[in-house]
């Protein structure tokens, strides 16, 4: 086993570097000015070890992730290792041999100030940090500041070894980049007021201040050629009203913070609005649900899981064929109550009705054609992450079957075991 030698680092320096230099000759050439500054100023930081804290501000469209490529390839081509993780699952699969932070770091889920992360000195984890020369972490402002600090304080701990003086260092004297915008959703803090979700931001930390702020503003999706005149007028007007809205610069009603909607993606008000909008999303549904295509690029957002349930129950009824449903454990766990009588004080009619953040109601029902997404990472090489899109060919008794339709594994036929799922909260 010891000739085998840190399978995390070996992980990390078995790339083909050869062709990595070829994608990263054929990325530069693409970077615009704004991406060119910050590649500069990151790859520098890397070479000459100075251990700098960048973050790359940018809506979405800007190019970040295509940045984080060129300078990943770059580097790896050297033999330089480079960490990219992403506050979600969904975003961990855009880069290459990304994965999410509490995976990578061990960061705990419940996190407080004076958390660190479950990394010992001299495991193959703190071992892989040692020699580790970037960080690169997508989508920071969804996480709360507690992650990041929970990281910088081990990464201090563990780099005293390689840099004098990491203990007074951001991240140990390592180079971390951050990337993401603040037009986006922000930590959630469980009944928490404004002040309390603004004071759990990234740009609340103490780490911010060393930050050097690097802003990309071009959409660079306009400038792929796979857009037409016609529609990029149009997608340039919708994403300059979205920034406004971000900004908070645009409201029909100053006082009521009221914002006005542009006619052309508003529905016409009716007397049945959740039809309404199945109609709007999903044409013709009865005769296109089983072609794929047609759903990948469908989907109906809700602020409410109540919602949700109500459009799954309504579209439910409308696919064809014999559906199949499944119900959850609707006992309570005989270790956790000192009483005989729970069977009295939870009757099962009230564990059924019971509703969490995250974890499906008590009976969930499925018919073959019909997509799902998953609420859990359960295979992240394959593709399988909390938010990933499936359609499902198959209905077992103790598993059902898949295809995914959304990420890098389109097309990949999968099989989701029934698993146990408890919420997180305790009470």
């Amino acid at each position: 086993m010891n000739d085998t030698g840190n399978r995390r680092i070996n992980e990390e320096l078995e790339y083909d570097k050869v062709s990595l230099n070829k994608e990263h000759d054929k990325s530069f050439e693409l970077l615009n000015d704004c991406q060119k500054i910050a590649y500069d100023a990151i790859i520098t930081s890397v070479v000459n070890e100075e251990g700098r804290l960048f973050f790359i501000n940018g809506h979405g469209g800007t190019g970040k992730t295509f940045l984080w490529n060129t300078i990943i390839s770059k580097l790896r081509s050297q033999s330089k290792i480079v960490l990219p993780v992403a506050t979600s699952g969904i975003t961990a699969l855009l880069l290459p041999n990304g994965r999410t932070e509490h995976s990578r770091f061990h960061i705990p889920l419940d996190v407080n100030a004076e958390s660190t992360c479950e990394i010992r000195q001299g495991s193959q984890l703190a071992e892989l940090l040692l020699i580790t020369s970037l960080i690169i972490w997508d989508e920071p402002p969804m996480e709360n500041k507690f992650c990041f600090e929970a990281l910088d304080r081990t990464l201090r701990d563990i780099l005293r070894v390689k840099y004098e003086n990491s203990s007074d260092k951001p991240f140990g004297g390592l180079t971390v980049v951050f990337g993401g915008g603040f037009h986006q959703i922000l930590p959630v803090i469980p009944k928490g007021a404004r002040a309390d979700i603004v004071d759990a931001s990234l740009n609340s930390s103490y780490l911010w201040p060393f930050s050097t702020i690097y802003e990309l503003k071009q959409n660079m999706q306009l400038c792929s050629g796979r857009v037409t005149d016609s529609d990029a007028v149009e997608i340039t007007t919708f994403d300059k009203w979205l920034l406004q809205i971000g900004d908070g610069s645009f409201y029909n009603e100053i006082d009521n913070e009221l914002i006005k909607l542009p006619v052309d993606i508003c529905i016409t008000s009716s007397n049945d609005p959740v039809g309404s909008i199945v109609e709007a999303v999903y044409p013709s549904l009865i005769q296109k649900y089983n072609d794929p295509t047609y759903l990948q690029e469908r989907a109906i957002l809700t602020p409410k899981n109540e919602m949700v349930h109500e459009f799954n129950d309504t579209i439910m009824k409308m696919i064809l064929g014999e559906g199949r449903t499944y119900f959850s454990s609707d006992n309570v766990c005989k270790a956790s109550v000192n009483t005989n009588d729970e069977d009295l004080l939870h009757p099962t009619e009230f564990l059924n009705s019971l509703r969490f953040p995250g974890i499906p109601n008590h009976d969930i029902q499925l018919k073959v054609g019909t997509p799902i997404m998953l609420l859990r990472n359960r295979n992240q090489s394959e593709g399988l992450c909390n938010g990933t899109r499936l359609i499902v060919t198959h209905l077992g008794n103790w598993s059902i079957s898949a295809n995914i339709i959304s990420g890098k594994n389109i097309g990949s036929k999968v099989t989701i075991l029934r698993i146990i799922m408890s919420p997180n909260d305790s009470k």
